[in-house]
């Protein structure tokens, strides 16, 4: 019998059990939409994460110190121990282009022309070089010891009138001291600008940290004498010469050797609990990678089991179509049909199957993968190598599942067969 034929022959039986048909390809259908979806939802996740950190940080190290075992994200269980007298002295290490704190100033509200709106955590608090020129939309850099920010596009238009470059804000911080800041540069972004920030987007105003940080560890209120003197950073950025991997390399370790060492005010604070982690924006993402393609390949696992589910079933009506068609079995063997012919006719029945539900599948997981990144306002990315797997996987769950009823079928005994009611 020609392939041609057993197409035809099959075809006309799924089309003769229509309601059977779409219930045994119904598990693949979900099987493979599932599949499509959540590695849909995984890859575009993962570019919406990883993408928001451009290359142009590539230079950076992120510091902090804390018990090595602890788990977590950048700066897990990190301990205040970093001096600014510690960061004067790694600036000056040959292989360290610049060193600075990063901190987080507590606010209560920011007001702007007259209107004030709620803002926690508001000031982030850093060296002039942590806002990249590249990043710069509009202004400049702020620079150390003076009364200026950078604000991204959230925080500029958290307002009745938008904020503009030489405006100035008042805000307010925990305690109720105010402070105000002129606005000297607005980002072109309103995501993080670090790890250390998080991922998602939110208004920011990047301060110098002196003094806005300085300040609030000492305790003097605004303008106090002696600031700076005591405050110590949980976090550190240092800045290689280059983004080559052996000049980040060489800053890490001269940053770590001193750091770590009895001339620093962190190796006196330090014990044996303790130990400095550094580590790139591109180290600290692949960890991040790491999980999210974990969690990406257990979901897809559950998914996968709809597949089983759908082999299963079509298995079974594989099994009860023949017996349902015995005597029409040996009413083909008894004019010449020989084993192979009916075993390529049920194996072709079954392959329909898979591919019809694989095809079906593909759609509604590409649809659903579609809405689900457009719901939760993600770039959209297909990661085509899963898409085809899954087409695969759904055609070879047909074969697999039509290959024991159509060897039963083909060993039917034509005489026996003949004879069933």
């Amino acid at each position: 019998m020609r392939p041609v034929e057993f197409l035809r022959l099959s075809w006309r039986s799924i089309r003769g059990h229509r309601l059977r048909s779409t219930l045994t390809t119904l598990g693949v259908i979900i099987g493979v939409a599932a599949v499509i979806a959540f590695v849909t939802l995984g890859a575009s996740l993962q570019a919406g994460v990883v993408g928001e950190f451009s290359p142009d940080d590539g230079r950076n190290v992120y510091g902090w110190a804390a018990d090595p075992d602890v788990e977590g994200g950048p700066a897990a269980g990190a301990q205040p121990v970093f001096s600014e007298a510690d960061l004067e002295a790694v600036e000056e290490l040959e292989a360290v282009e610049a060193a600075y704190g990063y901190a987080t100033v507590g606010t209560q509200a920011v007001s702007y022309d007259g209107e004030q709106v709620a803002q926690g955590d508001g000031l982030v608090a850093s060296g002039p070089s942590y806002v990249r020129e590249e990043r710069l939309a509009e202004g400049r850099q702020f620079e150390t010891g003076e009364r200026e920010a950078v604000i991204n596009p959230a925080a500029a238009g958290r307002f009745e009138e938008n904020v503009s470059v030489g405006d100035e804000l008042e805000v307010t911080l925990l305690g109720g001291a105010t402070t105000t800041v002129e606005v000297v540069g607005i980002t072109d972004t309103n995501e993080g600008l670090s790890p250390f920030e998080g991922f998602e987007s939110a208004p920011r105003i990047y301060v110098p940290t002196d003094p806005y940080y300085a300040e609030q560890t000492d305790g003097l209120g605004i303008g106090g004498e002696g600031a700076g003197e005591s405050a110590r950073f949980l976090a550190i950025v240092i800045e290689a010469e280059s983004a080559d991997e052996e000049a980040i390399d060489r800053a890490r370790e001269a940053a770590v050797g001193y750091l770590e060492s009895d001339a620093s005010d962190a190796g006196e604070l330090m014990d044996d609990e303790l130990a400095v982690t550094m580590q790139t924006s591109t180290e600290l993402l692949a960890q991040l990678q790491d999980v999210l393609d974990l969690l990406q390949n257990f979901v897809v696992g559950i998914a996968a089991i709809s597949l089983l589910v759908g082999s299963i079933g079509i298995a079974n009506i594989m099994l009860v179509s023949v017996t349902e068609r015995t005597r029409e079995i040996g009413i083909m063997k008894a004019v010449g049909a020989q084993n192979r012919d009916v075993l390529g006719l049920f194996l072709a029945e079954a392959v329909i199957l898979g591919v019809v539900g694989a095809i079906f599948g593909t759609a509604l997981g590409l649809a659903a993968g579609y809405l689900g990144a457009w719901y939760i306002d993600l770039p959209l990315v297909y990661p085509l190598e899963y898409v085809a797997l899954a087409i695969v996987v759904g055609v070879l769950v047909g074969i697999a599942s039509g290959l024991y009823p159509a060897w039963r079928a083909a060993r039917t005994d034509p005489i026996d067969a003949l004879r069933y009611e």
